[in-house]
């Protein structure tokens, strides 16, 4: 896939059932870093992301080294509060990996301060802590498929009982 979306160590279930339904949604892989904060056959991870989870392609880690290391110079992004860039100041190349880090802490600063050019953000008030994981995912990806004209998604919408 072109389009990759990482979760490092997610926390909640219903947020990367979002997620993945996302995924399935507009042909993104999902790469799940562990260790997750839930079990992969959770209840809630399955109702979040309904019937989309035969039509994804998941790969799993386990550890965020072993993530960077099996994927050493792919081009990423690594989504944060605490980037100085915004996220439309960047234009995502045809692969890439776009990488979001736990709900409680994020990503490692250490993995930040390494990559400053990489790290951006979604901009909101700053008396907010955060937007929730799987919005500022649908933000992202919507990003890189606006770049890109939306190739290979349905663009037209379609009434059941009205023809426009």
């Amino acid at each position: 896939m072109d389009i990759n979306i990482v979760l490092v160590e997610p926390e909640i279930p219903q947020n990367t059932g979002n997620v993945a339904r996302t995924c399935a949604a507009v042909g993104a892989s999902l790469h799940l870093v562990k260790p997750l904060g839930f079990e992969i056959d959770d209840r809630k991870l399955k109702r979040a992301g309904l019937d989309y989870w035969d039509k994804l392609d998941i790969t799993y880690y386990d550890s965020l080294d072993d993530f960077l290391q099996k994927n050493a110079g792919e081009p990423m992004f690594f989504f944060t509060t605490k980037a100085k860039r915004k996220y439309t100041d960047v234009q995502y190349p045809k692969r890439v990996f776009i990488v979001f880090g736990k709900e409680t802490k994020g990503l490692p600063e250490e993995l930040l301060y390494a990559n400053p050019d990489s790290s951006v953000r979604i901009p909101m008030r700053d008396t907010l802590r955060s937007l929730n994981l799987s919005n500022s995912v649908a933000v992202a990806v919507y990003e890189v498929l606006r770049q890109r004209d939306f190739e290979g998604l349905r663009e037209d919408g379609q009434l059941t009982k009205f023809e426009w």
